[in-house]
This record gives C-alpha cells, structure tokens and sequence, in this order.
C-alpha cells in the first residue's frame, strides 16, 4: 500500500509539473499547431507536388540568404523527391557557377553532381550582410528544430510517431511576424532595433526579417488546371515540407522498412507463442 501510494505521487507530481511547464511555455509563445503533412503517420510520403512548390519558394526567396550545403541538383531527380526528371536537373544546374581551382578563372557551371551554392563566400561574409546574424543552414534545419509538449502529451508521440515538430515550428514561424509589437507581448518586453517582432521565435525578437508575403512567389497552374493560393499560408506549407525533405529525404523508405519489421516481430512473437504452448502442452505446470 505505501509503494502505491508512492507511484500515485510520483504520477501526480510529474502530471503537477507538465501542467505548469505548459502554462510557463504559453504565456510566453503561443501553441504551436500541427499541420496536416501528407508525410505525417506510419504510412505518411511525401507529395511531389508540394515538394516541388516548395523548392520554387526556397529558389526564389530563402536562397538569397540561407545555403543548402549538403542538397545536391542531382537529390532533385531521386525517387521520393520533386520529381524533376534529368534534364530539368542538368538544365538547372547549369544557370549556377560553383568554384572551381581547375577551370579558368576559378569557376564553372554547375553539374548535377555539384552541391547547392551558397549565397556567400563565408559565414563572415554572410554575418556582415545580415546585420551580424548567421542564416542557419537549410540543409537538416527541419530537424534541428522542433516543439515542446508538456508531460503527459510527449509521451503520446511515441505511439503516434509525431516527428513533424520542425515542420510544424517553421510554418508557425513564417506566419507569426508582427508589423508592431502586439499587446500579447511579454510584459515590459522591448523590442532590439534592427530586430522583428514573431510570436514563436524564442525571445520573440529575431534579426531575420519577414521573408515572404502573399503574392511573393507566382505559382503556375498544375496539369489539371488547378492553382494554388499565392499566400503566406501556403508558401510556409510548402517551403516547410521542402525542409523536410531536404533532413529526411528517404523518410517514406524508412517508415515502409519500420513497418515490414513490425509485421515481422509480430509474426515472430506469434510463432514463439505456439511454439511454447506446443513444447509445454503435455508438461503439468
């Protein structure tokens, strides 16, 4: 009776303190909300066409700034990816200039072979056109970021397979910029100059600048004749999806080997079952 009632304090005190842990984390960033990824789930893959979308927007607005040192042109065209087919690749790769100490003049065009090239030359140089801020690498940055949930929530994630909290913090991060300080702001916050005001970055002042707005990428009509909305919302969505693909490109390969070893355990545990009840079903025991 007393080791019970000890675990029921534990419980109670873990719960005690997950329920304040929440209530610290809001009133400070709001609650992120999950996005419904057509890569999110057991069977979840990615939609090419988003993929697709995504890598316009990160071509035409976040590459400007952000590098993408471990994406090749040539992950463009693998399976699972956006899909662009060969020469799309060869013919893309070709409008960009990498270095080169062979070629004359120190540069040449780019193969599909080549790594994504960085807006700039080094992380110095990059800082000094950024007002002293570093933009982070877009390479893994989907999974270097992430949510917090409070205890009990987290633990429903290992039976949910939730990993699309960095997806779901750079949608929310995208959308949560504020021309002025808001009246939801911490109490006697100040905002740095150079600095913008988001709701979901922590400290809530960040050097970068609201990057996209609607209308900034212009989307062309799909096969079907369907367009998509040129909005923020759905700029974030599809950049945020690019983002994890280019951290997890063989994510659906992966959770298709997680389930075939599922079923496998599964069958193994039946087949140790019978085979114990066989071995054992003339022994009294």
């Amino acid at each position: 009776m007393f080791k019970t009632k000890i675990i029921i304090a534990t419980v109670a005190a873990l719960i005690g303190l997950g329920s304040v842990a929440q209530a610290q984390d809001h009133g400070s960033t709001p609650h992120i909300e999950r996005q419904p990824w057509s890569f999110a789930g057991i069977f979840g893959t990615y939609d090419e066409h988003q993929l697709q979308r995504g890598f316009q927007v990160f071509r035409e607005v976040c590459a400007s700034c952000h590098s993408a040192r471990l994406l090749a042109f040539r992950n463009l065209n693998e399976e699972g990816g956006p899909g662009f087919s060969e020469e799309q690749v060869k013919a893309l790769a070709a409008e960009y200039e990498v270095a080169d100490a062979t070629a004359v003049d120190g540069v040449r065009p780019a193969v599909p072979a080549d790594r994504w090239p960085s807006p700039f030359a080094n992380d110095q140089e990059a800082r000094d056109a950024n007002g002293g801020a570093l933009p982070p690498d877009f390479s893994v940055l989907a999974k270097a970021r992430g949510v917090s949930d409070p205890f009990p929530t987290w633990a429903f994630n290992y039976f949910t397979g939730y990993q699309e909290g960095g997806p779901d913090y750079i949608h929310a991060l995208l959308n949560g910029y504020h021309e002025e300080v808001p009246e939801t702001a911490p109490e006697g916050f100040e905002l740095p100059d150079g600095k913008y005001y988001n709701d979901y970055f922590p400290g809530h002042a960040i050097g970068m600048a609201p990057p996209i707005a609607d209308g900034s990428v212009t989307y062309e009509p799909g096969e079907d004749g369907q367009t998509v909305p040129e909005t923020l919302e759905q700029y974030s969505t599809d950049v945020a999806a690019f983002m994890m693909w280019t951290a997890e490109p063989h994510l659906a390969g992966r959770k298709q080997t997680g389930f075939v070893v599922l079923l496998f355990l599964v069958g193994f545990a039946a087949l140790m079952w019978a085979t114990k009840r066989k071995i054992w079903a003339g022994i009294e025991h």
